[in-house]
């Protein structure tokens, strides 16, 4: 089983959320997974609160870590719904993604949004598409 650290290395790849968003992978275990971004200017919109894509970008990397992060298949975003609930007033927002269900080839995850101020933001419910990994490309 990847240590967390192993995880972290492996999801730094996803250069957007990582490094343009800056989503940290807090806790991972198989299917689950808590992460968390600092709220800074560039994810708030003209009524200075994040935006709705940066909360919806937090929580799908964080169904993304918990659905991939401890399986040898790849698992993507097939459909997403997500309920914006309240504008976050904190400086930090944390999502928990926890599997529902898991099968062959599909999933459902609930995932949860809030501040550290204890305010939930929103709620999400995402449907995956679980298949093999691409081939690696040999050069």
């Amino acid at each position: 089983m990847p240590t967390l650290d192993q995880i972290r290395a492996c999801f730094s790849g996803d250069r957007f959320a990582a490094d343009t968003v800056g989503i940290s992978i807090d806790a991972a275990e198989p299917g689950y997974a808590r992460c968390s971004m600092a709220v800074r200017p560039i994810h708030l919109n003209a009524n200075s609160v994040p935006m709705g894509g940066a909360v919806f970008t937090l929580a799908d990397f964080a169904f993304a870590v918990a659905a991939n992060g401890h399986s040898t298949q790849v698992t993507v975003t097939q459909q997403a719904s997500v309920t914006f609930l309240a504008p976050s007033r904190g400086k930090v927002l944390v999502a928990e993604a926890k599997c529902l269900k898991a099968g062959r080839t599909t999933c459902l995850y609930a995932v949860d949004v809030t501040d550290d101020l204890g305010a939930r933001i929103a709620h999400l419910t995402v449907n995956g598409f679980t298949t093999a990994p691409p081939p690696l490309n040999p050069d």
